[in-house]
């Protein structure tokens, strides 16, 4: 069954591969980018170039996930524009990179407020919606390195992809008795083919980053490179837009909580595994287990 779809982040990387793969399996899809009129203009016209050429619902919504005036409208758009909402997927990020402590609190602060907050408001401006109608999936794209291994070099993202996670984990009991599903996907390292590490921002105290580099002089291309390293040849980041597939395609109630993409295998589906299963158990324990499971009002 098609369903209207809204994917933050979507101008580039794992969001415009989604959009274009989600809008080929016949759903509505909303790709959501900020500055559609100005520096992302472009973009906006690669997408209705998309639509033209393969014949596919596929559409752009102004949405800055940093503001929630812009989330509201975003949403109240796409109600204007067909009525229904069945799907949010929590895809936009920032990455920044280089030696934490040369990061000021500030720089933290705002690699938080998109990665984190910004699922907030975009909660805050679609759940109603999905609330009422008693039926809806989130989606929310994470990171392996929440549980898996992690090098140095991107504590500030890193830190904010598991606060993401651990937002996602309890959104998902919250909003099973509204009928509401939840699937976290968690790619992995992708070296190739986002635009992570070319738009990624680096700290403001370039004081500090002298005395870092005399003893880990050239850390994050050693990282990218070892991590390209481990990469299988036919690791490709089109592999995270085909699981969402698979996931939105899924029959209501049975799609997986946790789904993991992760070419280079840094244990983080082994770890998942444990915590998604204390997480079970214990909800078990103390009667709610009900929550584990998306089910309308009785």
């Amino acid at each position: 069954m098609s369903k209207t779809v809204v994917i933050t982040g979507a101008g580039s990387g794992f969001g415009a591969l989604t959009a274009r793969a989600l809008a080929r399996e016949g759903h509505t899809v909303y790709a959501a980018i900020r500055d559609t009129r100005t520096r992302n203009a472009a973009r906006v016209a690669e997408v209705a170039a998309y639509a033209a050429e393969h014949q596919v619902d596929l559409r752009t919504v102004e949405l800055d996930v940093l503001s929630q005036e812009s989330a509201d409208s975003a949403v109240a758009s796409v109600l204007a524009d067909v009525g229904r909402l069945d799907v949010i997927i929590h895809n936009a990020g920032h990455m920044v990179t280089g030696p934490t402590e040369a990061f000021t609190p500030e720089e933290l602060a705002a690699v938080y407020d998109t990665n984190v907050l910004g699922t907030q408001r975009v909660n805050r401006a679609a759940l109603p919606h999905l609330r009422a109608q008693e039926h809806g999936l989130v989606v929310w794209v994470g990171s392996t390195s929440t549980r898996g291994g992690t090098p140095p070099y991107l504590a500030p993202y890193f830190a904010a992809k598991s606060a993401m996670d651990a937002l996602a984990v309890s959104y998902a009991a919250e909003l099973a008795r509204f009928n509401i599903e939840t699937t976290i996907v968690v790619p992995g390292s992708f070296t190739s083919g986002t635009d992570h590490f070319v738009t990624g921002g680096h700290p403001a105290d370039l004081t500090v980053v002298p005395a870092y580099e005399e003893r880990y002089a050239g850390m994050m291309e050693q990282v990218s490179q070892r991590l390209a390293a481990l990469a299988p040849a036919d690791a490709d980041v089109s592999q995270v837009a085909e699981a969402i597939v698979r996931v939105v395609g899924t029959e209501h109630g049975k799609r997986p909580f946790r789904v993991h993409i992760d070419p280079v295998d840094d244990g983080s589906e082994t770890v998942s595994a444990v915590a998604d299963r204390i997480r079970s158990e214990f909800l078990t324990r103390i009667g709610l287990d009900d929550l584990l499971v998306p089910h309308a009002a009785r």
